[in-house]
């Protein structure tokens, strides 16, 4: 039964994440929101916010508690999207914030992202010595008089869309016809909000926030838009379509004729808009992102860095170059930083991004993502039941030693026209299998690696 559990929690550098009850428990937020509690500076309020899963509700007050607890004063948001919450720690200069929410997994797993002084997800060092705190459970908790004090926030979602305003040309934007599914996530607030505030006329599906069932699995890749997204595109006379996970940091998309695109492309379309328009030249992505990210940064003079799967190889990476270097980080699940922001994952910019780029070229967004080479990428997921993962990328380097091998992240070997990756999951008891080719996809080599991680996983 303990193993069991154990496949339902992931405690790592990424955080807290897991099935509730079963999995991840009142306890656990507990000690890890106290750690958090204990690891941040003194003197500065915390921010608080979830999405709208019905477990978010006993979390929520888990956390406020032992950050109370460890002293702090903590500031609620309610249910928020994960980028209002990063922007509100920014302006108002908080300590850090947490946000309660699972993102792309089912209703029934939730999860704690925690974010330092400057809004961004913890370096590998930070998530560390916060690690360090949890597991040793040397809290720092205060006598009754020096407890924190709880308030809510009205106004957060409206100063986010102040600074998207400011960046974008909204009244120009406002010219497309654009239909969202909200995965019955926190989109839904955004968009509604930009509908009645700035004339915007989104078309939402699933828009109502569930807590117990999402209308489907809330993951922005290219079957789930297929399924639920594209077929709408011809009868509502769309010009875009758009889908969110249940936080709104990550996006996909269906072209106006409805084909499905695959979530790899919003960074290399993305790259290829921005870059022209900044003096930074570096695109950070990861060693699982499409290769048609270096073909579009090399068009523009640019230079792709690449770096271990994980929101803190990111961060790590971020801080090695000064901002002004950097054109763009993300990766190829749709979720992307724009310098403009500070570096925040942001579904709605790159949405907004994205009908920028189609308004300045003057195209269908069709015609913009068939302007770019062929590149044909699989992704394959095996449960993760063994400890012979070295065993296993043993004998992968040296079935497939005529490639070039990096092993920053598991095991990653490339060929002139194609590579594969193959690592195990942070936040998911998975090994993940990723082939990409350029043209057509790369179906022998993807199966015959399935079938040798299924013989080790």
């Amino acid at each position: 039964m303990a193993q069991q559990t154990a496949k339902l929690l992931r405690i790592s550098q990424v955080g807290l994440r897991g099935i509730v009850g079963t999995g991840m428990t009142a306890a656990h937020v507990l000690d890890f929101a106290s750690a958090f509690g204990t690891f941040l500076e003194p003197g500065k309020g915390v921010i608080v916010g979830r999405d709208p899963r019905s477990s978010g509700i006993m979390i929520r007050e888990g956390v406020v508690a032992a950050l109370m607890a460890c002293g702090r004063n903590v500031i609620d948001l309610g249910i928020a999207p994960t980028p209002v919450i990063q922007h509100t720690i920014r302006r108002m200069d908080a300590a850090g914030g947490i946000s309660i929410g699972a993102s792309h997994n089912a209703a029934e797993w939730n999860a704690l992202k925690f974010f330092g002084r400057n809004a961004t997800y913890l370096s590998t060092a930070e998530a560390n010595e916060l690690l360090d705190i949890y597991h040793l459970k040397k809290f720092s908790f205060v006598e009754w008089d020096r407890l924190g004090e709880l308030r809510g926030e009205d106004g957060a979602l409206d100063s986010y869309l102040d600074e998207l305003a400011s960046v974008f040309d909204f009244d120009a934007l406002k010219r497309f016809r654009v239909v969202v599914d909200c995965c019955n996530g926190t989109s839904s607030l955004i968009l509604r909000r930009m509908n009645e505030r700035f004339g915007f006329g989104f078309t939402l599906i699933n828009e109502k926030m569930q807590g117990v069932a999402f209308a489907h699995e809330p993951a922005t890749n290219k079957d789930m838009v297929a399924l639920q997204l594209a077929p709408l595109m011809k009868p509502l006379n769309a010009d875009a379509g758009f889908l969110f996970d249940a936080d709104s940091d990550r996006v996909a998309f269906a072209t106006e004729d409805g084909t499905a695109v695959s979530e790899e492309m919003v960074l290399p379309m993305l790259a290829d808009y921005l870059l022209p328009r900044r003096l930074g030249k570096l695109v950070i992505t990861n060693v699982s992102s499409t290769a048609l990210v270096d073909e579009v940064a090399s068009r523009h003079g640019g230079q792709v860095v690449r770096v271990a799967v994980g929101r803190q190889a990111t961060i790590d990476a971020l801080s090695s170059y000064r901002p002004e270097q950097i054109a763009l980080a993300g990766e190829g699940t749709g979720a992307i930083m724009m310098p403009q922001f500070r570096f925040v994952y942001d579904g709605i910019a790159s949405m907004l991004a994205l009908l920028s780029m189609m308004r300045e070229r003057g195209e269908k967004l069709s015609a913009i993502v068939n302007s770019y080479p062929k590149y044909s990428i699989l992704k394959g997921q095996v449960p993760l039941v063994t400890q012979r993962i070295p065993a296993l990328f043993t004998l992968l380097r040296s079935h497939y030693r005529d490639g070039r091998a990096n092993v920053l992240d598991g095991l990653r070997v490339d060929w002139p026209d194609r590579w594969f990756h193959v690592r195990v999951s942070q936040t998911e008891p998975l090994v993940r299998i990723i082939c990409e080719q350029r043209g057509d996809p790369p179906r022998d080599l993807f199966d015959a690696l399935m079938e040798r991680v299924r013989s080790f996983a």
